[in-house]
């Protein structure tokens, strides 16, 4: 089994930054795709990023292109989204995922963490 545990969510000013971290534990995920998701309120859980198992690969949506950057440390077991220009669309709640297989659709990925709140203020 593996637990995901988020965090570093919390409230900024539009055209601030956040970094969210997504602690792993109870077994290596070095050899998982790992995925960053959000979830704004009355709305579905959205695709932000995703990156593979070697770190040589990594895809955002469109709406983050540009302003958010996925990223992680094996060594650490841990994974990242640094997140600058935000917008306050981009106040959701941020979900961790991972999975031996992954992709962008949130019904690939078998283990989830928490979430953690951002909220973007105008």
């Amino acid at each position: 089994q593996v637990q995901l545990v988020e965090s570093g969510g919390g409230l900024v000013q539009a055209g601030g930054s956040l970094r969210l971290s997504c602690a792993a534990s109870g077994r290596t995920v070095s050899s998982y795709v790992m995925a960053w998701f959000r979830q704004a309120p009355g709305k579905e859980r959205a695709f932000v990023a995703y990156i593979s198992r070697s770190r040589t690969i990594t895809y955002n949506a469109d709406s983050v292109k540009g302003r958010f950057t996925i990223s992680r440390d094996n060594a650490k077991n841990t994974m990242y989204l640094q997140m600058n220009s935000l917008k306050p669309e981009d106040t959701a709640v941020y979900y961790c995922a991972a999975d031996p297989s992954g992709g962008s659709a949130y019904t690939s990925y078998n283990y989830w963490g928490q979430g953690t709140q951002v909220t973007v203020s105008s």
